[in-house]
């Protein structure tokens, strides 16, 4: 995805405003509503979004529009949604793609994805203490994120990321993958006719890629 191109999606939406149409639903294109990466799909159904906590839009994505719980929602028996935090947005982001790994191996990421989101994007982490302190202050024991943040299962997932990101080729988040197959282009959904409808036909394209 091109640097600008999903805050350029956004502002043209915005423009739009009142003008709100509903279009028919119709099945996402390829090379346009996604693309094709790969040829042979992955052996699990999943879905699987490259984000950021410093990122405004995976911000909308998660906490506005809501669209991971609703794909997840929508997904069929067996699938899966992963979610990977990138760390190439500078600042913390290297402490924040650990501590997003201590919350998989935790199971904890519910517990933790909104105050990490809050407090990244109004820059308020500064060091691996003030996410520890975020950590303990929504259900985390100093024991458990002492004796997990730098553990071996820790280490293990912080190295998937980084390496799935590395290999899907990510420059800018939020980015969705289906079934190691296609990839979602924001850029594609820019004919919407208002915020809504991009989010539905996003959400819908996700789960027509899963189902392919």
């Amino acid at each position: 995805m091109k640097k600008f191109a999903l805050k350029t999606v956004f502002i043209a939406l915005s423009a739009l405003g009142a003008f709100s149409t509903t279009a028919m639903a119709q099945d996402p294109v390829a090379n346009k509503e996604y693309i094709e990466v790969r040829q042979v799909p992955s052996v699990q159904k999943e879905v699987l979004e490259f984000f950021s906590f410093y990122c405004p839009h995976c911000y909308d994505f998660e906490l506005n529009y809501k669209i991971p719980s609703k794909v997840k929602a929508g997904l069929p028996e067996g699938a899966v949604l992963k979610q990977y935090h990138v760390d190439f947005l500078g600042r913390q982001s290297a402490e924040l793609t650990r501590a997003w790994a201590l919350a998989m191996a935790l199971g904890a990421e519910d517990k933790v994805k909104t105050p990490l989101f809050e407090a990244a994007q109004k820059d308020a982490i500064k060091s691996m203490d003030d996410i520890r302190a975020i950590f303990l202050a929504n259900g985390i024991t100093a024991e458990q994120f002492d004796s997990g943040i730098n553990s071996f299962a820790v280490n293990g997932l912080v190295t998937k990321q980084t390496q799935a990101a590395e290999e899907f080729k990510v420059r800018g988040v939020p980015a969705f993958f289906v079934n190691e197959q296609y990839q979602l282009n924001p850029e594609g959904f820019s004919d919407s006719g208002s915020t809504n409808e991009f989010v539905q036909r996003y959400i819908d394209a996700i789960l027509f890629l899963v189902k392919k």
